[in-house]
């Protein structure tokens, strides 16, 4: 395998269901998808940063970053367009959601050496507290056992081969992981991040804005 290590950083979404491009909001005083790309940066060799189309030529939106591609009309669209920008001599890709700001470079770091120690793929993830009910027209139908259910995040790291070739033909999917177990790939499981929370309303922008602030006041209290 080779050494080097790309990511992908997926931020085309419209936002639909939060009102607008979430990844645009501002927490800590910055986009949430800089947060994202600034991670990514110091856990790779180099990123690819997927934006709407209306925001490839606006620096201002994804950081002035040096390779940015519009995506698509779905996730894995602009996942497969941001894997054609990643050199070909590329030996592990790694898919981060910008909307996940609170990464730590740790979390990419555990995701990586998984798969450079003979993974597939890697996944971050952590057990599901809540009971879970399968619900039908408002009714609930059963409860579901949670034993060997986890919730599972991003940064997700790949085999570079193994990501393009589960990509082809465009398959659909949420998360780039499935793509590979659809394969038979060996997807490995590695401890996620608890405060590594996923912008989907206006609750997640102000956790995740308090959660800075306190990050930031440790750090200076330390100095």
């Amino acid at each position: 395998m080779g050494d080097g290590v790309w990511a992908i950083v997926v931020a085309g979404g419209e936002g639909r269901r939060f009102g607008g491009p979430k990844q645009f909001e501002r927490v800590g005083g910055r986009l949430v998808v800089e947060w994202a790309v600034d991670v990514a940066r110091a856990a790779t060799d180099g990123v690819v940063v997927v934006v709407p189309p209306s925001a490839v030529n606006d620096t201002s939106r994804h950081a002035g970053s040096q390779f940015v591609v519009a995506g698509g009309s779905t996730r894995a669209t602009s996942v497969r367009a941001g894997l054609a920008q990643v050199p070909k001599e590329a030996a592990i890709v790694v898919v981060h959601d910008a909307a996940r700001p609170l990464a730590s470079e740790e979390l990419f770091n555990l995701v990586i050496r998984a798969v450079k120690n003979g993974a597939d793929a890697a996944v971050p993830a952590i057990s599901v507290a809540d009971t879970l009910k399968r619900v039908r027209d408002g009714l609930v139908v059963s409860t579901v056992d949670r034993r060997g259910l986890v919730a599972v995040q991003t940064p997700q790291a790949f085999r570079a081969a193994v990501l393009r070739r589960a990509h082809e033909g465009d398959p659909e999917a949420t998360d780039d992981a499935a793509l590979v177990e659809a394969l038979g790939g060996t997807v490995v499981v590695v401890p996620g991040e608890t405060h590594n929370r996923k912008i989907t309303d206006a609750d997640d922008v102000a956790f995740i804005d308090a959660r800075m602030a306190e990050m930031e006041a440790e750090r200076t209290s330390r100095r």
